[in-house]
């Protein structure tokens, strides 16, 4: 970091009255790890680089357990020091005292980066695409449900009451009236977006009762991933505001839809500035399809990372708006790989695998990871198909150990996205299915209790 770029954040730190820093960075479930530090500490590890913590932090689940006996992190505590991105420095508008929080990257004292570091992947892939002269584009989709607070993991949930009184049930898919019942909710997270710079395009009422779906603008992945890992963040924050909680988990609610991240992408070339999936006739290029028949042979095993929890395979079943197969087709929301009507330069594929529980980082990565197979193998796809996928066989992994098993055994995603990195999140994934597997369910007392 140099010394004109600390002169500018302590500018600022000043003009923005900064009394804390939070310096967070994405695990590998997408939460916020890091440090907290009064703004004058802030400044000085800027200055001496010693803003640091122990690799292991990696080494977690999702509830905070560690894996052991991992033949990537050894617990020795070597230390990793985080080096805040200062383009990613926002002033964060839930906190009563000025704050400001920013992403950081981290490197060994060897200025190596961390070959674990979610947001490491992610640059990894777009080094890749940038070594082979192109530029992804990208546009991430964002579910999630509104309920009461839950403070008993035994009980069902409940959607909010609204402003009516009264709490929504069936679907009121596109209903302007059932967002209103939440409008102060949605004008504060308007606001919260604009102060956090994050380019909000739509908003709209999805299919489950009280469950929001919120576009944002297209762009660099890497920064597109910055805004979704801060958003989610921001939309919590809102509802506790309201009292009520926000949930980016995949199937909270039994019977109702799930909640999804779709991803839009396309390549543009880096020479060009021309979109890669258009010819200059308009028509789909080879880049186009060979993008595509990547997605629709790698996608199944990379699907741990769409699909990252138990309750993640819940949204995969005939019916309830999420794929089922490997299918593509033009302005079909029944396959997972849709094509929109588009314009030449915004021809573009959208993943509507990922549930909106997976982290963004990855998500994208692992996405674009694909498709990059996919035009170095110059992989063929499949025919698009016009009629319902439903109906079509179902050919990703249903259950969370088959997609486990999957990108154990993938070569080329393993190449890909690093191998250390693969092998570590494989056994964090085995054991948080393992502590899973301790838990005796609602329904196992309710049908086998006295029925066996």
């Amino acid at each position: 970091m140099t010394v004109s770029s600390i002169i500018e954040l302590k500018q600022w730190l000043g003009s923005n009255k900064i009394s804390e820093v939070e310096c967070i960075f994405p695990d590998m479930a997408g939460s916020s790890k890091g440090k907290i530090l009064p703004v004058e500490r802030f400044v000085k590890t800027l200055e001496d680089q010693s803003l640091k913590l122990a690799d292991s932090v990696f080494g977690q689940t999702v509830s905070g357990k560690w894996v052991y006996d991992s033949e990537v992190i050894d617990y020795v505590e070597e230390d990793l020091f985080m080096t805040p991105d200062l383009s990613t420095i926002r002033k964060i508008p839930w906190n009563k005292e000025p704050t400001a929080q920013i992403i950081c990257d981290l490197d060994y004292s060897s200025h190596e980066p961390s070959k674990l570091a979610p947001r490491q992947v992610l640059k990894n892939i777009i080094q890749q695409l940038s070594d082979e002269n192109v530029q992804a584009i990208v546009a991430p989709e964002l579910e999630f449900y509104l309920c009461e607070q839950n403070l008993d993991p035994d009980l069902p949930l409940k959607t909010p009451i609204g402003k009516s009184g009264r709490r929504e049930t069936g679907s009121r898919v596109f209903g302007i009236d059932a967002v209103n019942e939440f409008d102060a909710l949605t004008d504060d997270i308007y606001d919260y977006c604009e102060l956090m710079k994050i380019g909000v395009d739509t908003l709209v009422h999805e299919s489950g009762p009280s469950q929001i779906e919120i576009n944002l603008n297209h762009g660099d992945p890497l920064a597109l991933a910055d805004q979704a890992f801060m958003f989610k963040r921001a939309v919590r924050q809102v509802a506790l505001k309201h009292n009520i909680y926000a949930t980016f988990m995949a199937k909270p609610y039994q019977g109702q839809p799930g909640s999804s991240m779709h991803i839009h992408q396309n390549l543009v070339s880096t020479k060009s500035g021309k979109n890669l999936f258009s010819d200059n006739k308009g028509n789909n290029s080879k880049e186009f399809f060979h993008f595509i028949g990547g997605l629709q042979t790698y996608l199944p095993d990379a699907m741990l990372l769409f699909a990252p929890y138990v309750n993640s395979y819940r949204r995969f079943v005939i019916d309830a708006s999420a794929p089922i197969n490997t299918h593509w087709g033009f302005e079909n929301r029944t396959v997972a790989f849709r094509v929109p009507t588009s314009h030449n330069m915004s021809r573009r594929v959208e993943n509507r695998i990922p549930g909106a529980d997976t982290n963004p980082y990855l998500a994208i990565a692992a996405s674009l990871a694909c498709g990059l197979l996919g035009l170095r193998e110059r992989i063929e796809p499949a025919k698009p198909i016009s009629g319902d996928a439903f109906e079509r066989r179902h050919n990703i992994p249903k259950y969370l150990p088959d997609a486990l098993k999957r990108l154990k055994v993938s070569k080329e995603l393993s190449e890909s996205l690093g191998k250390e990195f693969v092998t570590l999140y494989t056994e964090i994934k085995q054991t948080e299915h393992d502590a899973y597997q301790n838990v005796i369910s609602a329904w196992e007392r309710e049908h086998l209790l006295l029925n066996v």
